[in-house]
């Protein structure tokens, strides 16, 4: 699908985060389907600890990266770093300062790069002060978290900007029915859209004859986990104690703790010789774990944050033909396909026990169980709202 137009999306994640999320998808995906897409990484959200090595190593390298200006990555997407002020954002003052800047960087790269009217597809609200400094298309708000219930991000500050943008917004998409919920009261064109999956990428789960070795070394059943290691999204209590009352079951990790984090739980864990923390393993590589994992876990912690999230995992791990059991997240309520809802200790282990009798799922139940949540398909619903928008978008 070929397009006049071109997007800036604003981001919460950088582009070459080890975890790529929805935003880095989106945005491929938008490329290939013809359009010219900006990517501008997080202006960041949460204060800085400046006396934190992570966030200092943070704040040098985005120096670095914002002083080359924008690169581009693929064909039709460019990635812009932008210098702003890391500290302070809930003082309406560096506000204006970052938004000016930002301003800024973006009027440049659009004379350079014939960037017209563009479309501004944005995941957080701190981006009215710049994008009112130039001619634009569409508001997109893509809703995909409450971020005003992240650790470090200023609730009032952040619920403030957040309602202009919802004022503002030509369309709002949502990923989860709890934010969709909140987004409708203040915007009247608000669409849940839940996270996707890559299915064709996952689906190649089935075609390895042989696993990664480090992963044939561990004795089955071997019960999967892929992602942050995030200590305010994991529930590793409920990890430690399955694991240690099930020593035949083997754990297999695959993933690091966020920045910043140094969790005595992730310690507790790794003492257990049934709980084996692999490390980051590249997107690329990870339909070949997943062929060697017997069950697929969500252990989400239930708080203000996760209540909201409709994880990407959920679709990957049925594309790649692996059953899952979850915490009771609220998606959960709606989606039950290939999925196993427990909420404590003694039900997860026994919805463990039950998906690993059952074995892998089917490729034809893959198929069934993730139907139209795929890349494609979700981009074309997307697109098709946008062009009721407006005929000639």
């Amino acid at each position: 699908m070929q397009s006049n137009y071109d997007i800036v999306l604003f981001s919460t994640a950088d582009w070459h985060t080890p975890y790529w999320t929805n935003k880095q998808h989106t945005a491929m995906h938008l490329a290939k389907a013809g359009y010219r897409v900006l990517y501008v990484e997080t202006v960041g959200l949460r204060q800085l600890k400046l006396g934190s090595g992570i966030d200092l190593g943070r704040l040098w390298h985005r120096l670095w990266r914002g002083l080359k200006g924008p690169r581009q990555v693929s064909e039709r997407i460019w990635v812009l770093s932008p210098l702003v002020v890391p500290i302070k954002h809930h003082w309406s003052f560096f506000r204006r300062l970052n938004q000016n800047l930002l301003a800024l960087y973006l009027r440049g790269f659009f004379k350079k790069e014939c960037f017209i009217r563009p479309i501004i597809w944005t995941y957080h609200p701190f981006i009215l002060g710049a994008i009112n400094r130039f001619n634009h298309a569409e508001l997109v708000y893509h809703c995909v978290d409450d971020l005003s219930a992240m650790p470090g991000v200023d609730f009032n500050a952040f619920k403030a900007e957040e309602e202009q943008l919802l004022r503002r917004a030509d369309v709002v998409f949502t990923t989860s029915t709890t934010l969709q919920e909140e987004c409708q009261k203040i915007s009247d064109n608000v669409h849940f859209l839940p996270n996707v999956a890559d299915y064709d990428h996952f689906a190649t789960s089935r075609k390895f004859a042989e696993l990664p070795a480090e992963l044939a070394a561990i004795p089955e059943p071997r019960i999967g986990y892929i992602g942050v290691l995030s200590d305010f999204k994991v529930d590793f209590d409920l990890i430690f104690s399955i694991a240690e009352n099930r020593p035949d079951w083997h754990w297999v990790m695959i993933g690091e703790e966020r920045e910043g984090q140094s969790s005595p739980k992730v310690k507790q864990l790794s003492e257990l010789e049934n709980v084996h923390f692999l490390g980051h393993r590249p997107y690329e590589k990870l339909p070949h774990y997943l062929a060697g994992m017997n069950v697929a876990t969500l252990p989400t912690l239930i708080n203000s944050y996760t209540a909201s999230m409709f994880p990407m995992k959920y679709f990957e791990y049925l594309a790649a033909g692996v059953p899952v059991v979850s915490t009771p997240l609220i998606f959960t309520q709606t989606y039950e396909s290939g999925l196993i809802v427990a909420e404590n200790s003694s039900s997860f282990s026994d919805a463990l026990a039950q998906q690993i009798s059952k074995g892998r799922i089917s490729e034809q139940c893959s198929k069934h169980y993730v139907g139209d949540n795929t890349w494609q398909s979700r981009l074309k619903v997307m697109l098709g709202i946008l062009t009721s928008l407006k005929p000639n978008v």
